[in-house]
């Protein structure tokens, strides 16, 4: 408000002047003559104005300027500030997924190691006990073999010997007899054939 009517007055003052000298020197002088009063009065309504301007605008303007010029580089400061937060936070992500990809990479060649050790001790296993089951087979063929062989020899024995007493007639001496054809019976095993034969 203050400064609207500065402006009025001055302005009113500018307009006002060259007509009031113009009437005081009887309007006399051409284009290119200069007065002085007129340059006295120019000069200080200019500087009058110069000041007011410079009191009443200038310094609100230059005022907004600053402020404004000081909330764009406070915007900057700021921007600037979370970029740098955002690439730092950026890099870290970057070296955090890094770190995830060699960790998983570990741990899958972790696994594979374990699932080959595995493995193999479970055929190693399977194997042992392929062996321990066959081996536990044979035992038992043998037993079974060895038991066979002994019942077929005894029933071997009791035929010779029913026979014996068929063709002698009588029975000397069961036991004698049965030793008798035991003995015989291990001559002629398979390992003792020559044995037997010489015999």
């Amino acid at each position: 408000m203050m400064f609207s009517r500065t402006l009025s007055i001055t302005g009113t003052a500018l307009l006002a002047s060259p007509a009031m000298l113009m009437a005081a020197e009887g309007g006399s002088g051409g284009v290119f003559s200069v007065n002085p009063g007129l340059s006295i009065w120019t000069t200080v309504i200019f500087l009058l104005l110069l000041g007011a301007l410079w009191k009443f605008a200038w310094a609100p303007l230059l005022g907004a300027v600053e402020a404004r010029e000081e909330r764009i580089q406070s915007a900057l400061d700021t921007s600037r500030e979370r970029h740098e937060e955002a690439e730092k936070l950026l890099a870290e992500h970057k070296a955090q997924l890094g770190d995830a990809r060699r960790q998983s990479g570990e741990i899958l060649a972790e696994a594979r190691t374990a699932a080959d050790r595995l493995r193999k001790e479970l055929e190693e296993k399977a194997r042992e006990e392929a062996q321990g089951i066959v081996a536990a087979a044979r035992r038992e063929i043998e037993r079974e073999k060895d038991q066979a062989l002994a019942q077929l020899r005894e029933e071997s024995v009791d035929l010779a010997l029913s026979a014996a007493a068929k063709l002698l007639g009588e029975r000397v001496d069961a036991a004698r007899d049965r030793d008798l054809i035991v003995s015989f019976l291990d001559s002629v095993k398979p390992g003792n054939g020559k044995q037997g034969a010489e015999a």
